[in-house]
Formats: C-alpha cells, sequence, structure tokens
C-alpha cells in the first residue's frame, strides 16, 4: 500500500543554515524516448524526499502504474529499509553509490522492467516473496484462491470455526502451476495442519518456490513436484488416490493468444512466457483441471481455478455440468472482475 502523497519537489536540507530548500540540477539522459532528469554527484544534497519526487514524476510522465508505490520500492531497496522508514527521515542526504544506484533501477524501470524483479520480492498476503523472472509476480487478483480456501476451511459443522492449533489438520491440498510458492505458503501460514503438495513444469520455477518456501520454514509441510497440470500429483503415493485431497488450487497459465499483443510490456517482454500464454482461447490448461480434478477431491472439497475473466462463462459450464461438480460459481478478484472459478465436488 502506498503511504502518503507528497509532491513537494522544492526542498533540500542547506547544511549551513538548517533551512528546507531545493532545486533539481538537471542533466538530461534519453530513455525510450522519454527526456528525464536525474539526479547527479553534485555539492548539493539530494534526500529521500527529492528522490522520492523526481522518480514519482518521471514514471508518472512515462505512464508507469503505481508511480509512487514504485518510486517508494526502489528507495527502500536501495538504502535497505522498510518502506514507511522512508517518511521517518525524508531529509536523509543520499550517498553517491545510491544515487548511482537508483539511476541505474529507474532507467530499467522506465524500460518497463517490473519493479518487483529490480527489487526481488513481493507481498502477497502480508507475507514477502522472493521474485525474479523465474516466476510470475504474485498478484492482488490471486489471493482470491487462498481467501475462498481459508472461508471454506473455517467452516466447521460443530461452531463454524476452527481453533488456530488444529486448522487444517488432516487437510491435504494440492497447488497446480505453483510458480514462486505463494499460494501454497499463504495456505500453509493459516492452515498449520494442512499439507500442500505443490506442483510445476519449470524447474527454474520449483527452485524459487523452495527458497521461499525455506524463506516462511514451510518445508516440512509444502512438498514440491515437478510436472505437467496434474501428472505429477495423479502419480504420488498419497495426494493421487481418489479423495485424497480436500483443496485443488491452481493459477495456471490463461492469457489466449489472440490477446497476447495486447498484453503490457512489463508483463510480455519480462516476464515467463511459460506461465502466462495458453491456446484453446486460455482454456489449454483451465480445460483439464475441471475435467480431471474433481476425482482427486474428497467429498464437500473444493476446486478453485484462477482464469481470464472472459473465459469465466465457458468454464462455469464446464464445471457445471460436470457430473462430480456441484454449486459451481465464478468468484471476483481485488478488481471486481470474474476471476476464480470454484465448484464443489458432491
Amino acid at each position: 500500500m502506498t503511504i502518503g502523497t507528497n509532491q513537494d519537489t522544492t526542498a533540500h536540507k542547506n547544511a549551513s543554515s538548517g533551512t528546507q530548500s531545493f532545486s533539481f540540477l538537471q542533466t538530461h539522459l534519453h530513455m525510450i524516448g522519454y527526456t528525464c532528469v536525474v539526479p547527479q554527484s553534485t555539492n548539493q544534497s539530494w534526500t529521500t524526499r527529492g528522490l522520492l519526487a523526481w522518480m514519482n514524476n518521471a514514471f508518472e510522465k512515462n505512464d508507469l502504474d503505481s508511480p509512487r508505490r514504485m518510486a517508494e520500492m526502489l528507495m527502500a531497496h536501495v538504502l535497505g529499509v522498510e518502506r514507511l522508514k522512508l517518511y521517518m527521515d525524508q531529509d536523509r542526504p543520499a550517498s553517491p553509490l545510491e544515487r548511482d544506484q537508483l539511476r541505474g533501477l529507474v532507467k530499467r524501470a522506465l524500460d518497463h522492467e517490473p519493479i518487483q524483479y529490480l527489487v526481488g520480492e513481493e507481498s502477497f498476503f502480508t507475507m514477502r516473496f522472493k521474485v525474479d523472472p523465474r516466476v510470475l509476480i504474485p498478484r492482488p487478483s490471486t489471493q482470491t484462491i487462498v481467501e475462498e480456501v481459508l472461508q471454506h476451511a473455517r467452516k466447521n459443522p460443530d461452531d463454524n470455526t476452527l481453533r488456530d492449533s488444529d486448522a487444517g489438520r488432516g487437510i491435504m491440498i494440492a497447488d497446480i502451476c505453483t510458480g514462486s510458492g505463494c499460494i501454497a505458503a499463504a495456505l500453509a501460514k493459516h492452515l498449520p495442519g494442512a499439507r500442500i503438495i505443490a506442483s510445476d513444469i519449470s524447474q527454474d520455477a520449483l527452485d524459487c518456490a523452495k527458497e521461499n518456501i525455506e524463506l516462511h520454514d514451510f518445508i516440512d509441510r509444502i512438498e514440491l513436484v515437478q510436472g505437467h497440470l496434474l501428472e505429477p500429483i495423479e502419480n504420488h503415493p498419497v495426494a493421487g488416490s481418489a479423495g485424497a485431497l480436500r483443496y485443488l488450487v491452481s493459477n495456471p497459465p490463461y492469457i489466449p493468444d489472440s490477446e497476447w499483443e495486447a498484453v503490457e510490456a512489463n508483463v510480455k517482454n519480462h516476464e515467463p512466457t511459460l506461465a502466462l500464454r495458453a491456446k484453446d482461447d486460455g482454456m489449454e490448461f483451465v480445460s483439464p483441471l475441471i475435467e480431471r480434478g474433481p476425482v482427486l477431491l474428497s467429498s464437500g472439497g473444493l476446486l478453485l481455478i484462477e482464469l481470464a475473466s472472459i473465459r469465466a462463462p465457458q468454464a462455469l459450464d464446464l464445471a457445471t455440468n460436470h457430473p462430480d461438480l456441484t454449486q459451481a460459481h465464478i468468484a471476483k478478484d481485488s478488481d471486481g472482475l470474474d476471476r476464480v472459478l470454484i465448484a464443489t465436488k458432491i
């Protein structure tokens, strides 16, 4: 979340008088057809306040999303502090090395390289995850899957809730196309009694997921397996048994070929294509999950699949007509878009 808005580009610390004033010493660096004011090594003091304003202005003029948040993330990364700390010491002067680091990062950001890859992390469900070009960047829309699972898991027939100590006890979950492992780790945190099998076809993605699972100390409860879609789960000695799973969740590739050219540059040119594109109008992986997934679920268990909003009616029709599924519906994401298919095993 962006903390505050500061459009003040007129102040810097005057070391001799202690008063605040600011004026940009300008040099021009042509980046992607955009002329950007860049802080140089001068006798003038470039403060956190001034650098945030400079970056925010550069990102706004280049039409990048969430310019203030991007500026805060880069500044906090270079200084090695939490974003909130930036506003506790706004007049701290940046060193020449820090200014040089920011210059390089801003140039890459203006070239549409994802800010999360530049700083090496992203937040998901209030947890931090390491991210790099091996995996998709976790997005708020995917949190819908976690929210729906947790809401369902806490519907204990006795008292409509589970004690924190045994939440998810005896539950097995499969996370297909796990990527960074963000869904699996978020579920492991909030369902401490659950066991999770997380799969991906990409070994690079699984390596990144392993780093995140170790980071959050879930290595004993999340098992990583490699393979195409449902195959590693179906071949698993425990999870592959009929009715073994309480939840089968997935955020598979679902961008149809017809929409690929319209995908934003920061996504299309930098995030892994393998985790984004899907044939059959975006249903290449969604359809098999709906068709083959239910056999792995126990009665009352849930199938949850993130998908392209334009394919929600098609996915809903498949689930509604599946003989082993009931109560199929589409949940909206944080932007109000039809995003997650949810169906219950009969």
